[in-house]
C-alpha cells in the first residue's frame, strides 16, 4: 500500500480514491456464505395433522300421511282422526323444527272437494310441504 513513490520529484498529494478490491472480496465472500447458508433455512419437519370433515348434521323431517277414503274419513298415520281434532293436529305438526311433511293418499273415488278441504287445513294450519301419494299401477288405461 504504497502512497506515493521513491521518486522525490513527485508531489506527495493524497489519494483521494477509495480501494474497491477488498470491499469486492467482503462482499463475494458474504455472497458464498449466503448461498451455503440458505438451503439450511429452507429445512422442514414433517407434522401429521390431523383431518377434519364437517358435513353438516341434516335432520330428517318427519313424514305425516294423510289417508282419505272415499267416505271421507282422514287416517292421520294409520290411526283414524276426527275433523274436529284434524286441525289441532295439524298446527301441532306445524310448530315442528323442522317441518314435517304431509303426503296425501286418497282413494281414487275420494270427491275433490273432500280432498280440498284437508290441502286447505293445511295450508291455514301453516304446513307448506304437502305431496299426492299416488298409485301408477292403478292409472293404466285397462281399455287397452
Amino acid at each position: 500500500m504504497a502512497f506515493g513513490g521513491f521518486d522525490k520529484n513527485m508531489q506527495a498529494a493524497p489519494m483521494a480514491e477509495i480501494n474497491m478490491i477488498p470491499l469486492i472480496d467482503v462482499m463475494l465472500v458474504l455472497l458464498v456464505i449466503f448461498i451455503v447458508a440458505a438451503p439450511l433455512q429452507t429445512h422442514s419437519v414433517r407434522i401429521e395433522l390431523p383431518k377434519a370433515s364437517s358435513q353438516p348434521s341434516q335432520t330428517k323431517p318427519e313424514t305425516i300421511q294423510l289417508s282419505i277414503k272415499a267416505d271421507g274419513t282422514v287416517y292421520w298415520n294409520s290411526e283414524r282422526i276426527e275433523d274436529a281434532t284434524l286441525a289441532t293436529h295439524m298446527r301441532a305438526a306445524a310448530n315442528q323444527s323442522p317441518q314435517p311433511e304431509v303426503h296425501i293418499r286418497a282413494d281414487s273415488a275420494t270427491p275433490y272437494q273432500t280432498i280440498a278441504t284437508v290441502m286447505s287445513a293445511a295450508a291455514r294450519a301453516g304446513l307448506h310441504k304437502i305431496g299426492f301419494v299416488t298409485d301408477p299401477s292403478k292409472n293404466i288405461n285397462k281399455n287397452r
